[in-house]
């Protein structure tokens, strides 16, 4: 929980010198009568003594001053609302790396199934698009609304050169800032956006680093969602053009860096090696990003509280002692 006038909150601090202030005046009150009769024959003058029902009035007008005073501060708590208007664009890995096999069938296969899936759960509202990246950053499909041109695009994915993820990222904010025209006419907006980035392996081409592209996402009010796909254990094997000799190369992805992406963004972060696992991940995001947290004030709860707490205490001090607490 939150509140738009923190300040407010001081006022509490004032709850606990009324509760001392009630303690000393149940001490003064209980010296003045000792004072003006014999504590022994006191009992014999009282019929019934009112006990716990005397601290229990002034105890709920206490709890009502402090609900007010919370409600003065005007408390919020945020709540998932629809997300009626947004952009999504996937940043996916195409390098050679991708062909790896330590994920069945293999690395791009996973990913574009993953794509299909995130496509199909996110709702027809959503502007979806796609980047692809191996040595250069290419927007594939510039977002949209329609999901025909995004499968389709996926559909023709090839795995080949190296990996410039930092000059993908940044086509993808480039996407992702796109405006988008007002549907009465009236002009153009920018809608909020989120970029979901897929790679296996290291920055290796490129003119900007992934994690300046991320400060500038952060700046953008843009959360990047990484996942590393592959093990530390993925090989290719690629053929000397010249020669005809094959070697094996290790392909490990580098998940310290993609981690770090989605932190300084405040997206959230994957790892994965498994296909079905990579499917899901890209399925519940696609349920995650239909939706977006709302602060939404809850100052009448609070001060309906406190009223009804003043109101109930009042009307017991009224029954039992014919008098306001």
């Amino acid at each position: 929980m939150s509140f738009r006038e923190p300040a407010v909150l001081i006022g509490l601090l004032l709850l606990p010198l009324a509760a001392g202030a009630y303690a000393v005046m149940q001490r003064r009150r209980r010296h003045d009568a000792a004072r003006f009769g014999n504590p022994a024959l006191l009992a014999g003058l009282s019929t019934a003594r009112p006990g716990w029902r005397r601290h229990l009035p002034p105890l709920l007008l206490l709890l009502a001053l402090g609900a007010l005073v919370v409600a003065l501060a005007r408390p919020q708590r945020s709540v998932a609302a629809p997300q009626r208007q947004a952009t999504v664009v996937m940043v996916t890995d195409v390098s050679g790396s991708m062909r790896a096999t330590d994920v069945e069938p293999d690395r791009l296969s996973a990913a574009v199934e993953a794509g299909h899936a995130l496509a199909d759960k996110l709702p027809d509202e959503l502007r979806l698009g796609l980047v692809t990246f191996s040595d250069y950053a290419e927007q594939t499909v510039p977002p949209t609304t329609e999901r025909e041109p995004v499968e389709q695009a996926l559909d023709r994915l090839v795995a080949d050169g190296g990996t410039a993820m930092g000059d993908a990222l940044r086509r993808g904010i480039e996407s992702a800032r796109t405006p988008v025209p007002n549907k009465d006419g009236s002009g153009s907006r920018r809608l909020p956006a989120v970029i979901v980035l897929l790679s296996d392996g290291k920055n290796t081409s490129g003119n900007t680093t992934p994690l300046d592209v991320a400060r500038q996402a952060k700046a953008l009010k843009i959360p990047i969602y990484a996942i590393a796909l592959g093990t530390p254990s993925g090989e290719i094997e690629l053929t000397d053009p010249f020669s005809g000799t094959r070697q094996t190369i290790a392909v490990p992805p580098d998940p310290q860096t993609l981690r770090e992406i989605a932190r300084v963004t405040g997206g959230r972060f994957f790892e994965t090696a498994k296909a079905a696992e990579l499917e899901s991940i890209y399925a519940n995001l696609g349920t995650r990003l239909s939706s977006k947290q709302e602060k939404r004030e809850v100052t009448v709860a609070f001060a309906g509280g406190g009223l009804v707490l003043l109101l109930v205490g009042s009307g017991m001090s009224l029954a039992w002692f014919g008098r306001l607490p």
